[in-house]
């Protein structure tokens, strides 16, 4: 049966079976967009004449013998930094309102070739520098798990994760610089792959810290997210040619313990951690409770004064004149970047590889470690303390080891909010965190989706 939450694999087997048609499956998406967007703002633009008529003419390919894949004739929302030739691309700014792209970004051109249909350009935090998902020119994405509170999604990839989120699109493209694909994946139940620096080429994508930036999937299962990386990847006809699934029997996961922790966590996050260990054991892998080599918290710190001074370089021209529409709290994190000197850089640039040649030498041991992947469930947006970075706490080491991670959902608090657990994996880990990832979402409880048509939310659960 096809539903607003089909994942993009069950789509593809559906549109193989000749089940149901891309023309269906996007009229159902933009007809979603229609009904609830003006509420949700997932999407600061549309593209439904060019999505028509891209379904209409990957039918009429099917129906003629020819299919590019397993993404043949599926949709997908791309977060409004990635440049497509002659569409909006403006890095949720209102500085660079009416900006076209001029060309458009490999791992875009990628996954057109693999049969993608682009539905649109989604919301974000300005200049992609915020965890928290707020933007208060443009306007905050509603998280859909309330519907009658406005709630955080997270950030910055907040429209991608609320439209995937809230069944408009069964897959969007985010990026991650300290955790902007994985915090909105954690936040609106779900799987975001953060991939190995140098995986996806970062090409034709506007840039906040091009040290520190990837792009990477999210969507409603690990497979969609596996099927998305695999055609965007640098070497991506993976996705169209097949590719080995590697098992997660037998593999070794370090996991923390709740006081090395480098937040604290609530109760309800910390006893879905402890149920992701129980089901990662289930599946046959080996968990060992052990010190970490580094210090998260220090690691978010460092991964942070990078991000502000590659931030500063990139906006310098104008992020000093007040009269350019920027919204104060991004406004003041990229000044936070002005003091810090070259000499200061250079040494962060130093200190950066050091840890991640200690980090390649302790994952010799493990295949991944396990975090939470958000130390709460999303607040209320009144409640947002745009000082602070706490949802990153767990996401930036990832990022500042030039590695990759893994966000799972792993189910609702009591509140009805979404929770979920990270895997961080060896530099260019992938197969394997996906592989682990699968075991584990096989043997969690299917995840509720929201219910956007309810007054006090109801969960409903996927297709």
């Amino acid at each position: 049966m096809i539903s607003p939450y089909t994942t993009l694999t069950d789509l593809s087997r559906a549109l193989t079976a000749g089940q149901t048609t891309s023309v269906e499956i996007v009229s159902g998406c933009l007809d979603r967009i229609r009904a609830h967007d003006g509420t949700l703002r997932a999407f600061c633009e549309v593209y439904e004449a060019e999505a028509r008529a891209a379904a209409e003419g990957l039918d009429r390919l099917r129906a003629a013998g020819i299919c590019l894949g397993p993404l043949h004739g599926l949709p997908v929302a791309l977060k409004d930094l990635i440049g497509w030739a002659g569409h909006g691309c403006e890095f949720g700014s209102l500085s660079m309102a009416g900006r076209k792209a001029e060309a458009t970004a490999p791992a875009l051109q990628r996954l057109l070739r693999a049969g993608m249909i682009p539905l649109g350009r989604t919301e974000m935090v300005e200049f992609a520098f915020g965890g928290w998902g707020t933007n208060a020119a443009r306007g905050t994405p509603r998280n859909p798990y309330d519907m009658n509170t406005h709630r955080i999604p997270g950030g910055s990839s907040s429209g991608s994760g609320v439209a995937v989120a809230a069944g408009l699109c069964p897959a969007a493209i985010g990026s991650d610089t300290g955790g902007s694909v994985r915090i909105p994946a954690s936040l609106t139940g779900l799987v975001g792959l953060k991939v190995t620096h140098g995986r996806i080429s970062l090409e034709g994508c506007l840039t906040l810290s091009r040290t520190l930036d990837s792009l990477g999937p999210m969507t409603l299962c690990v497979e969609d997210a596996a099927l998305l990386y695999h055609a965007m990847r640098e070497d991506g006809r993976s996705a169209a040619l097949g590719y080995n699934r590697q098992r997660a029997e037998g593999r070794c996961v370090a996991v923390m313990a709740p006081q090395s922790f480098p937040i604290a966590v609530t109760t309800e996050i910390e006893a879905a951690y402890m149920g992701a260990q129980e089901a990662l054991r289930a599946a046959g892998v080996r968990l060992i409770e052990t010190e970490l080599p580094f210090d998260f918290a220090e690691l978010t710190e460092l991964n942070g004064i990078l991000i502000a001074a590659e931030a500063y370089h990139v906006h310098r021209a104008y992020i000093h004149d007040t009269s350019v529409p920027i919204n104060d709290p991004v406004r003041a994190r990229v000044l936070g970047g002005a003091s810090v000197s070259a000499s200061d850089y250079l040494a962060a640039l130093e200190t950066r590889q050091a840890h991640i040649a200690r980090y390649r030498d302790y994952m010799q041991r493990f295949d991944a470690i396990l975090t939470p992947g958000i130390p709460f469930a999303a607040p209320p947006l009144d409640d947002v303390d745009e000082s602070a970075a706490p949802l990153a706490q767990f996401t930036r080491p990832a990022n500042y080891l030039a590695t990759c991670a893994l966000a799972i959902p792993t189910g609702l608090t009591a509140a009805g909010l979404p929770h979920g657990v990270q895997l961080m994996g060896a530099p260019f880990g992938e197969e394997t965190i996906l592989a682990l990832g699968r075991a584990l979402e096989e043997r969690l409880a299917p995840m509720p989706r929201p219910d956007l048509t309810a007054a006090k939310p109801r969960a409903q659960t996927r297709a």
